[in-house]
């Protein structure tokens, strides 16, 4: 079944890959982040590759509640989100402003947590639906000088596994998928993230796990 694919924090590595995935499948396609011209860019390449339809949405995830409005607003016909936004700083703990810090984890942590919950509200009434999650290896192997994106990777994954029984329980299928390679954007490593992503989507509600790996 097709329905309508939702990627926030779309950027074109994984967030492009992924969307390119679902799009192939037939799914309408939203991107979303902040600044628009990325995203017209990137619409504009999925349109040329795929006869799905494809919009583009302005969201700041360093504001949860527009994160809220964002899903709330696609709620009806949801069918797959994927959480794919993230604050790459690289300072230690020391090195960060508060202000900072506290940026940092409303992107990684806060704006995810409530893109699950407003999308699982909505799945659950159906009884089905897809939560996918972008993740990496600094959630399993931590660095101080990445430490606010490793706790982030670190809180999705636990968000995951916490989640992953009542929402199975339900109809829902949450999922982190952990990265352990850098992508760039374009490259096999892309498209084979994607299809990770499709593949999590795609198992039969018997096989389904919280958590799967590339790289």
């Amino acid at each position: 079944m097709t329905g309508l694919f939702l990627s926030i924090g779309a950027g074109p590595g994984i967030g492009f890959s992924t969307a390119r995935r679902f799009a192939t499948e037939g799914f309408r396609v939203v991107l979303a982040a902040r600044t628009v011209a990325r995203l017209e860019v990137l619409a504009k390449g999925l349109r040329r590759e795929s006869n799905a339809g494809v919009e583009i949405a302005s969201v700041d995830c360093s504001d949860s509640l527009q994160v809220a409005d964002l899903v709330g607003r696609y709620a009806p016909e949801l069918e797959v989100i994927h959480y794919n936004a993230a604050v790459i700083r690289s300072l230690t703990l020391q090195e960060q402003s508060l202000a900072s810090i506290a940026a940092d984890i409303e992107v990684n942590i806060a704006s995810a947590l409530v893109a699950v919950k407003q999308a699982a509200e909505a799945m659950v009434v159906r009884r089905r639906g897809s939560i996918l999650l972008t993740g990496g290896i600094l959630g399993l192997k931590p660095v101080s000088n990445l430490l606010t994106l490793s706790v982030g990777k670190a809180g999705l994954r636990c968000a995951a596994e916490a989640l992953f029984p009542g929402f199975a329980a339900q109809g829902v299928h949450i999922a982190v998928l952990t990265i352990g390679t850098g992508i760039a954007p374009g490259s096999k490593n892309a498209e084979a993230v994607g299809e990770a992503f499709w593949r999590l989507h795609a198992q039969p509600r018997d096989q389904w796990v919280w958590e799967a790996s590339y790289g």
